[in-house]
């Protein structure tokens, strides 16, 4: 990946952030040290994660991610050379949900402990949580930035109204702003970010760091009518193959990846990074072999009519 570096807040990060929701899950420590370890010789600098991950899976309890990438850490010694960005409040944490002050606290030296670091470059609201004011949770981040715990904050999963009403406060009463916002945002899902929500970003001038950048894996290309794929996300993922708008953008992706002799998952990331307002996607690799078609994003500018025909078959 070429070394491009986008501002997001007092940080610089790379085209492409890494996932870190199968660390832990569906890659193992070593698998995931090796996908970790490549990533950065590709020029990627931006590890995504969270508290919660990964919770769902049997014999899991939450924060292997951030566990796995603390080890990491620890082991190649270099810190201060990559952005590390984690989560709270997602309700289906088994220990430490929503946003009340008491909860925050506690779950961020909880993952401070996991990844072995004294502070997190990008702590996200991972879920609203309509039951607390703005200003609770807000004036509670701000203490953690005075603190040195967390160098900027941004939002996930969040409303436009809750998400402006959050802005206005810090503006008000000059505590630390989101600078950068996660929404669920790719070619087969559009109407989870633009309008209302994009809106604000723009005029407030937020990165927008989109997560399921490749639908689970459907805009990889490997899903395709009587292909079984042997994925844990594979039921997503399929479910586009029944909709007419799921065969347009596979069509269309096909067509400028010929051109440009890409692979499918480098176009459709490269769509999202010529959006309004993205600063870069997340995907994820749960081997080293998915990495060199993610990384590529970096390398990879969409002509006009490119980006015209994706558009209008993911209308």
């Amino acid at each position: 990946m070429t070394a491009i570096r986008k501002p997001l807040g007092s940080l610089s990060v790379s085209s492409l952030s890494l996932g870190g929701n199968v660390f832990g899950w569906t890659a193992d420590e070593a698998e995931s040290f090796a996908v970790l370890d490549a990533y950065v010789a590709g020029g990627g600098n931006f590890i995504d994660t969270a508290d919660v991950y990964s919770a769902w899976a049997p014999g899991n309890n939450g924060g292997e991610s951030e566990t796995v990438i603390g080890n990491w850490l620890a082991s190649r010694g270099n810190r201060s050379d990559v952005i590390i960005a984690t989560k709270v409040g997602a309700p289906s944490n088994p220990h430490l949900k929503g946003l009340s002050a008491a909860t925050i606290k506690a779950a961020v030296d909880a993952s401070l402990t996991r990844l072995r670091t004294d502070y997190i470059d990008l702590y996200y609201t991972h879920f609203d949580d309509e039951s607390v004011e703005v200003g609770e949770f807000l004036t509670t981040l701000d203490d953690l930035v005075r603190a040195g715990k967390v160098r900027e904050i941004a939002a996930s999963n969040i409303s436009a109204k809750r998400l402006e009403e959050s802005l206005a406060f810090s503006a008000r009463e000059g505590v630390a702003r989101y600078v950068a916002l996660q929404p669920h945002y790719n070619l087969v899902s559009r109407d989870t970010y633009e309008g209302e929500l994009a809106d604000v970003a723009a005029r407030h001038g937020l990165a927008a760091v989109p997560y399921f950048a490749l639908a689970s894996g459907f805009l990889t290309g490997k899903y395709r009518p009587g292909n079984t794929v042997d994925s844990a996300r594979s039921e997503g993922a399929a479910q586009h193959l029944s909709t007419d708008r799921g065969l347009r953008v596979l069509a269309a992706l096909d067509t400028v990846a010929a051109a440009h002799r890409a692979e499918v998952a480098t176009v459709a990331l490269a769509w999202l990074a010529a959006q309004p307002t993205v600063a870069a996607p997340i995907a994820s690799a749960r081997t080293v072999a998915q990495l060199p078609a993610l990384l590529a994003v970096g390398e990879l500018t969409l002509t006009e009519a490119e980006l015209a025909l994706l558009n209008e078959a993911s209308a």
